[in-house]
C-alpha cells in the first residue's frame, strides 16, 4: 500500500484544515486507516483512526470534538478534518494503514506509512 498525504499548511489558531490521504491498491477497504502526528521533541501519537468499513472510529482525547476522521472507499481516500486548531496541534501529520485498527490506537504503530505533511498553527 502506498500512501500520499495532502493538505497541510499554516493556519491561525481557531482555523481549520482538511488533510487528505490517497492510497494505492485495490484493497483499500480492507485496511484500517489512521492519522498520526509528531511534534518536535515529542513521541508520535495516533490522533484518529477508522475501520475499513468506516463504521468504527477512534479520536484521541487531545483532539476529541475538534478533529474528525472519515474515508471514501470508492476514492481510496481518508480525510482528517481539523477544526478549532490550536498552536499545540503544530506537528508533522502522517497517514497510515494497518490490517488491525488496534495496533494504531493502542500501540501507536502501523503497517504502512505515508510521507508527512506539516501543519503549523500560529497564535
Amino acid at each position: 500500500v502506498q500512501l500520499q498525504a495532502f493538505g497541510g499548511g499554516l493556519v491561525q489558531a481557531g482555523g481549520s484544515l482538511r488533510l487528505s490521504c490517497a492510497a494505492s491498491g485495490r484493497t483499500f477497504s480492507s485496511y484500517a486507516m489512521g492519522w498520526f502526528r509528531q511534534a518536535p521533541g515529542k513521541e508520535r501519537e495516533c490522533v484518529a483512526a477508522i475501520s475499513g468499513s468506516g463504521r468504527s472510529t477512534y479520536t484521541a482525547d487531545s483532539v476529541k470534538g475538534r478533529f474528525t476522521i472519515s474515508r471514501d472507499n470508492a476514492k481510496n481516500t481518508v480525510y482528517l478534518q481539523m477544526n478549532s486548531l490550536k498552536p499545540v496541534d503544530t506537528a508533522v501529520y502522517y497517514c497510515a494503514a494497518a490490517g488491525i485498527m488496534g495496533i494504531m490506537t493502542s500501540l501507536n504503530k502501523s503497517d504502512y506509512w505515508g510521507q508527512g505533511t506539516q501543519v503549523t498553527v500560529s497564535s
